[in-house]
Order: C-alpha cells, then sequence, then structure tokens
C-alpha cells in the first residue's frame, strides 16, 4: 500500500545510505543506491535523499505497482527492484506463492550470480535476512 512506501524507502537507506564507487560493483559510482550505469546524467555526488526518493518513488514503487500489493510483498518487491532491477523483482513476484517463497527465490537468484560477485553474497543474504526480520515484527 501506498503508505508503506515511507517504510520500504527507510529500509532501503539502511543498505544503500552512502556515496561509494566501488570498481567490483556493476552499478559504479553509487548513492543512496542510485548508479550512474542506471542514471548516467545525473551527478551522482550531489544526489540528495529527496532526489533519491522521488526516482524510488518514480521509477521502483511505481513501476512495479506496489501500490496494488498488499503489505508485506510491497516492500519486498521495492527492495529487491532497489537490489535487483524492476525486471528481476517482476520475474520473482511472478513465480512467487507468497512473500516468504518470494525471498526464497531471491536468495536463490543471489546464489546463481554469486560465482559472478563473490564478495556481495554475504551482504546481499544480510539484507533479506534483515527483511525479512522487519516484516515479521
Amino acid at each position: 500500500m501506498n503508505e508503506n512506501f515511507d517504510k520500504a524507502f527507510d529500509f532501503v537507506l539502511l543498505w544503500e545510505g552512502n556515496y561509494s564507487n566501488d570498481a567490483n560493483d556493476p552499478g559504479g559510482e553509487t548513492k543512496y543506491g542510485i548508479s550512474k550505469r542506471a542514471y548516467p546524467n545525473l551527478e551522482i555526488k550531489e544526489l540528495t535523499v529527496a532526489d533519491a526518493k522521488e526516482i524510488y518513488k518514480t521509477d521502483y514503487w511505481q513501476k512495479c505497482g506496489c501500490d496494488n500489493l498488499e503489505y508485506p510483498i510491497d516492500i519486498i518487491v521495492f527492495d529487491t527492484a532497489v537490489n535487483m532491477g524492476v525486471g528481476r523483482a517482476k520475474i520473482i513476484l511472478e513465480k512467487s506463492s507468497d512473500w516468504k517463497d518470494y525471498l526464497m527465490h531471491r536468495i536463490a537468484h543471489y546464489a546463481d550470480i554469486s560465482s559472478k560477485n563473490p564478495m556481495f553474497l554475504r551482504g546481499w543474504i544480510n539484507r533479506v535476512y534483515s527483511l525479512y526480520k522487519k516484516v515479521i515484527v
């Protein structure tokens, strides 16, 4: 539901809050999870939290149809879209029976791609576990 966007955004900032330009990260230069690769015309270092929130609302939350999803799947799909892309988030949604199944598909995808970026696997799994703990409270 729409009122959950703020909760979802706050969760994302816990994991995507700082500026980075890690050569191992396929997104390249990134701030608040917004990457230069995805937004080549943005000055990433100058990005504000308000800018990031607007981008996330329009390009992730709305494109995934999160306003039409029930809690907690709305927050889970949004976070997946931020971390894996809107397309992947929708694919996982289509093949999931519920939010717990969705999280398991997400972990399976991380395992599948971990050979390309093994240094990120632990962080990806920790993020899913943190999301799980957030929604079961």
